[in-house]
């Protein structure tokens, strides 16, 4: 049972923030434009995002998406291209000036942020921005249970190891061929991380219903070295695929990323998966490296992308 006061304090706060960040009027992150656009103009900051994952991001419909990006275009900070691997898809990037104007945004929100920082003690700052991200966290998995009746939880839980296994196993070698090799090395690492899942820079995250695990994310704090948190494991079954189970994951591990203060972020993965590198490029994650490797069993295109501590 949550208390009653607590949610009182919560509530009293949030109406608080919405009124003296601007979200009732006036000049908002120091623009004209509307909370709406400045959020948008966010998100694709790190280009290779389409209309559909902003509407879901922003909780937009899509009709007020198309509105809110033909006025962007037009005001000639939006770009509007094709991805070339489906035609159908619009991917959106900003122009020189959509750059100039969300770097502006970002002096802004960040002189807003400290001249109220500075009202407080270390501790207290540390303490807000901890709160902040854990209250944004549950707020993200109660929406994704709301939506799609999957609870995301954290740490282990029995059966973890042999079911994100099975979901690595089925889903690579349908996709991608991948046989015992592959399977053997993914059940092993997994062995060997959740010995170490007491170390409080590591942990991991599962989506599941009715009790049975249907996606999974890991970061590993450890074995890429002091400030590199490494993100493995990541899936997200068929079943669940479009429903956000796979952004509110990604969002909780790099929420807990961020908590702790690791610098950089690491992952390897290959060419193809171009659903998963979305996801990773809409969260600063940028293609640090790329060459044929063979250590999942078949030759592919081994890609690591690294996301820098925002």
């Amino acid at each position: 049972m949550v208390p009653e006061d607590s949610i009182d304090i919560i509530r009293t706060a949030s109406r608080q923030l919405v009124r003296e960040l601007g979200f009732m009027g006036g000049d908002f992150a120091g623009t004209t434009l509307p909370p709406s656009a400045v959020h948008a103009l966010i998100e694709i900051e790190h280009g290779n995002v389409t209309a559909r994952e902003l509407g879901a991001r922003l909780h937009l419909e899509k009709s007020s998406v198309s509105r809110l990006l033909r006025k962007l275009v037009d005001a000639g900070d939006l770009h509007e291209g094709e991805d070339k691997n489906d035609a159908r898809l619009k991917l959106l990037s900003l122009t020189a000036a959509g750059r100039e104007r969300v770097a502006a945004i970002h002096r802004f929100a960040r002189d807003q942020v400290a001249s109220a920082l500075v009202q407080l003690t270390p501790d207290e700052a540390r303490t807000v921005g901890e709160g902040l991200h854990l209250y944004a966290g549950a707020l993200t998995g109660a929406a994704t249970r709301a939506e799609t009746g999957v609870r995301v939880e954290e740490g282990y839980r029995p059966g973890l190891i042999a079911r994100i296994t099975e979901m690595h196993a089925l889903y690579y070698a349908r996709t991608s061929g991948f046989g015992q090799p592959f399977e053997s090395v993914v059940a092993s690492g997994l062995s060997e991380f959740c010995g170490r899942l007491h170390h409080a820079a590591n942990g991991v995250w599962t989506v599941s219903r009715n009790g049975r695990i249907l996606g999974s994310v890991a970061i590993d704090g450890q074995d890429m070295g002091d400030g590199i948190a490494h993100l493995r494991w990541f899936i997200v079954d068929d079943g669940l695929r479009g429903t956000g189970s796979g952004k509110a994951l990604l969002d909780a591990a790099l929420a807990f990323v961020d908590a702790q203060g690791f610098a950089e972020t690491h992952l390897w993965t290959f060419s193809g998966l171009h659903a998963a590198r979305h996801l990773y490029e809409a969260r600063g994650f940028v293609l640090a490296e790329e060459h044929p490797g063979t250590q999942w069993g078949n030759e592919v295109l081994e890609q690591r992308f690294v996301r820098l501590r925002p």
